[in-house]
């Protein structure tokens, strides 16, 4: 284990390469978070990592590398911004942050654990689109709207 910058880097490539293995490409642009998203909406229900599911297993270190991904594109998506690290927090993990240029400051993983917890509400691409709309002009991208969360079941009785 190195300093977190390390684990941030590390983390962020394995979650590329793991979501390659699933035939899903990340290549750190905004609209990659919608895969963030789908992801979330088949692996997670009412806060809880399906049964079998890709975050039934060391759910911790998937959050902080989907966490690291996230920052890492927003990084990319906003020049002039970087990581924020402490390794003498000892919650660092869950206190990484991403400051912009304007003095703005994120917390990747704190949103991601929201997400995870909280449900498509707190979306990482809106999130990530409303935080960096105004540095990159990008459009929203309405395939966002096509997601759908993991259907519950519903029983008629008539």
């Amino acid at each position: 284990m190195g300093t977190l910058a390390e684990d941030i880097e590390t983390a962020s490539d394995w979650l590329v390469k793991a979501f390659r293995e699933d035939h899903i490409h990340l290549d750190f642009s905004i609209k990659s978070l919608i895969e963030i998203d789908k992801f979330f909406n088949l692996h997670a229900v009412n806060g809880q990592a399906v049964k079998g599911g890709r975050l039934s297993k060391n759910l911790g270190s998937v959050l902080f590398a989907i966490a690291s991904y996230v920052g890492d594109s927003l990084i990319k998506a906003v020049p002039g911004s970087k990581w924020i690290t402490d390794d003498n927090d000892p919650e660092g993990e869950i206190n990484i942050s991403v400051l912009f240029p304007n003095g703005s400051i994120v917390w990747p993983m704190q949103r991601i654990m929201k997400r995870f917890k909280i449900g498509s509400e707190e979306s990482a691409y809106v999130y990530v689109y409303q935080l960096t709309k105004e540095f990159t002009k990008e459009e929203f991208d309405n395939r966002y709207w096509e997601l759908k969360e993991k259907p519950e079941k519903w029983w008629k009785f008539w």
